[in-house]
C-alpha cells in the first residue's frame, strides 16, 4: 500500500550532458533556460501515451535564481517547452537537492489527488551564476554565531568533515575519487550513460552551432598518484582536492511522475514506485553528513531497515561526505552497491539539477537487476541539510505480485 494516499510512480527520466562550468566549457554561450527547455521537451517527446494536459504541474529548481535562472522557471520553461497555457508552475530552492524537493513536492500533490501528473527537475548554469557570487548573507549569521565563517563554504565543510571522524582519511577519500572516475568510465562504456541523454543545441562564437552530446568533467584514467601534491583550495595542508570535490558544473534534468492509477490507465510503465522520503537538518558546519538523519527518517517511515536497501546512489559533492555516509551505516567503501555508474566527482554536480540525475541512474539499474526491490537517492544540502528518497523496483517479482492482488 502507498505510504502517503495514492501511488506515485516515476515514469522516466533525463537529463542534458554535463560540462564544465568555465569561459571555455560546454555551455559558455548557452542559456541555462535554454538547456532546460531542451530536456523538459525530449523528456516530452519520449512519453507520448501521456497527453500534455493531464500534466497538473511544472517545478524546476535552481540555487541560483536571477538572469537565465530567474522568472519562475516551472512556468517559463514549461510555456517554453510547448506545454498547454493550462498548465501551471513554480520554481523551488533547496540548493543542492533542489531537483529532489521538487520530486517530493509534486509527488505529495500527486499522492493527495491534487495532481495526476507532473513534471520536476532543476537547472544549474554556474558558469555564469557562481554559487553565492549574488548573494547577500545575513551578517546576523557571523555576529551573533549562529554559525561559523566555514559553514557558508561547502569545501569547508568537508574538510570538518575530516576533522570530526579521524576515520575519514585523505587516503580514503582519494581511493573513493578515482573508483568514481572509473566506475563512470566502466558505465559509458556499457551504454549505461548515453541513453539518459538530451543532446543539446549548443553555440560558440568563433566555431558556430554545435551538438553538446556528452559529459564534459569526467576525467578517465584518473590515478592515485596522478592526484599526489594536488592544492588543498579550503585549507592550507588540507585534505580536500579537486579530485575527491565534485566540479563546478552547468546542465539540467527533468522527471515525469504520474499517479500509480493514472499510468494504468494511460498504458505507461513505471521505472520506479516512490515508497518514502526525508529532509533533516544538520550543523552547517558539517553540511556531509546530513544523508544519514534523513535516510534514517525515510526509512522509518517506510517501516524499513538499511539492509533491505540494495542500491544506493549518493551524491558525490565530496568524497568524504560519502564515506560518512558508508561509515555511519556499515557499508564499505568499494560497496558495488554504491554509486555503480560512477558519480558527481566524475560526472559534475550542477547543484539543483542532481537529484533527479541520482533518480535516472537508480532507475536504469533497476531494470537491469530485476532482484534488487529498494533503492535509495540521497544527498547532503548546503547549510547543514540532508534529503533522502527510497524507491521500489517495479520489475520485481514481489512489486508485481502485491500490485496484483
Amino acid at each position: 500500500m502507498p505510504l502517503f494516499g495514492r501511488d506515485v510512480v516515476l515514469i522516466d527520466a533525463v537529463r542534458s550532458p554535463f560540462g564544465r562550468a568555465r569561459p571555455d566549457g560546454l555551455y559558455a554561450h548557452t542559456r541555462a533556460d535554454d538547456i532546460a527547455v531542451a530536456v523538459v521537451r525530449d523528456l516530452l517527446r519520449r512519453n507520448e501515451d501521456l497527453p500534455p494536459g493531464r500534466i497538473g504541474d511544472v517545478a524546476l529548481a535552481a540555487t541560483s535564481q536571477v538572469g537565465d535562472l530567474g522568472l519562475t522557471l516551472g512556468r517559463s520553461v514549461g510555456v517554453l517547452a510547448g506545454l498547454p497555457r493550462s498548465v501551471p508552475g513554480f520554481a523551488i530552492d533547496r540548493m543542492c537537492a533542489g531537483a529532489m524537493t521538487a520530486v517530493t513536492t509534486l509527488a505529495s500533490g500527486i499522492a493527495v489527488g491534487a495532481i495526476d501528473a507532473a513534471v520536476a527537475g532543476g537547472v544549474e548554469h554556474m558558469g555564469h551564476h557562481p554559487l553565492g557570487a549574488s548573494a547577500e548573507p545575513n551578517p546576523r549569521f557571523i555576529a551573533e554565531r549562529l554559525v561559523s565563517g566555514d559553514a557558508l563554504v561547502m569545501g569547508a565543510t568537508a574538510e570538518n568533515l575530516h576533522d570530526r571522524y579521524p576515520r575519514l582519511t585523505k587516503e580514503r577519500a582519494d581511493s573513493f575519487g578515482v573508483a568514481s572516475q572509473a566506475r563512470y568510465a566502466a558505465a559509458l562504456a556499457a551504454g549505461q550513460i548515453t541513453p539518459d541523454l538530451v543532446p543539446i543545441g549548443i553555440f560558440d562564437p568563433e566555431q558556430g552551432w554545435g551538438l553538446a552530446t556528452a559529459d564534459e568533467p569526467p576525467r578517465p584514467g584518473t590515478t592515485i598518484e596522478g592526484m599526489a601534491g594536488l592544492p588543498t583550495p579550503f585549507r592550507a595542508g588540507g585534505r580536500v582536492t579537486a579530485a575527491t570535490s565534485s566540479p563546478l558544473t552547468d546542465g539540467a534534468t527533468a522527471a515525469l511522475l504520474v499517479a500509480g492509477d493514472v499510468a494504468d490507465e494511460l498504458g505507461l510503465k513505471p521505472k520506479m514506485r516512490l515508497v518514502s522520503y526525508a529532509f533533516a537538518g544538520v550543523e552547517p558546519e558539517v553540511m556531509g553528513v546530513g544523508p544519514v538523519p534523513a535516510t534514517k527518517r525515510a526509512l522509518e517511515l517506510a517501516d524499513l531497515s538499511i539492509e533491505d536497501v540494495s542500491l544506493f546512489e549518493i551524491n558525490e559533492a565530496f568524497a568524504v561526505q560519502v564515506l560518512a555516509f558508508l561509515d555511519a551505516f556499515g557499508i564499505a567503501d568499494d560497496d558495488p552497491r554504491v554509486n555503480a555508474y560512477g558519480g558527481a566527482i566524475a560526472v559534475g554536480h550542477p547543484l539543483a539539477a542532481s537529484g533527479v540525475r541520482l533518480m535516472l541512474q537508480l532507475a536504469r539499474q533497476f531494470a537491469e537487476q530485476p532482484e534488487v526491490r529498494y533503492g535509495l537517492t540521497t544527498m547532503c544540502v548546503g547549510l547543514g541539510q540532508g534529503g533522502s528518497v527510497i524507491w521500489e523496483n517495479p520489475h520485481h517479482v514481489d512489486h508485481a505480485k502485491e500490485n496484483h492482488r
